[in-house]
């Protein structure tokens, strides 16, 4: 399945040099097209595209009223500051078509990438499951139950983690942190997406540079 990339600007998902970069086929002769960046062309004929998403939903682009079935989102899951993961979250929609999702699928998985389908939802699947874990641990560490040390030991030991929450939430960046966490607690409401007091002063600290 050939591609073509549509780009403006850096990529979260695929840094400078990266092979998926180099390897796109020019955009006629492409059945997918990947936008990076950029608005999708307002024809249709490519049999799919895909947007790189941020932190917004793939509504933000393409609305709620009869939007595009060969339309899809993407993010390539990284932590912060960290090198993207081989991760790709890919975004589909209720009316999605699911010839154009499979065309999408086979091209991140040509990369070498994995690929898991999820709903149009904030946060999507990794954020809305590891942020509040990250919330709740760095408030422990603010209610002294134990040393950063510890408590990352206790969960590489303990469960079994590569590395501890704390560990991997400060090399990604606290300041991302309360960017990612600000963005899902702003559409859900829910206190465990509320940023940790950390993240907050890390992110006022980072604004006054």
């Amino acid at each position: 399945m050939s591609y073509a990339i549509l780009q403006q600007g850096a990529s979260r998902s695929f840094l400078d040099g990266d092979p998926f970069l180099a390897k796109a086929s020019p955009a006629d002769d492409a059945d997918v097209l990947v936008c990076i960046g950029a608005a999708p062309p307002g024809n249709q004929a490519y049999k799919a595209i895909a947007i790189e998403l941020d932190k917004e939903c793939l509504a933000d682009h393409v609305g709620f009223d009869a939007p595009p079935a060969n339309v899809f989102g993407f993010a390539r899951y990284r932590n912060g500051s960290d090198a993207p993961s081989r991760l790709v979250e890919l975004v589909r929609l209720p009316n999605s078509d699911p010839d154009a999702l499979k065309a999408v699928r086979q091209v991140f998985e040509a990369a070498a990438l994995a690929v898991s389908v999820c709903a149009d939802h904030a946060g999507r699947i990794i954020d809305r499951l590891v942020r509040p874990k990250y919330n709740a641990a760095l408030r422990l560490l603010d209610e002294g139950l134990a040393t950063q040390a510890d408590m990352d030991l206790t969960c590489r030991l303990g469960l079994g983690y590569p590395d501890g929450p704390i560990e991997r939430v400060i090399r990604g960046g606290l300041a991302d942190h309360f960017a990612v966490t600000s963005a899902l607690f702003e559409t859900f409401g829910a206190s465990a997406y509320a940023p940790a007091r950390q993240a907050v002063i890390a992110a006022r600290r980072e604004k006054r540079k």
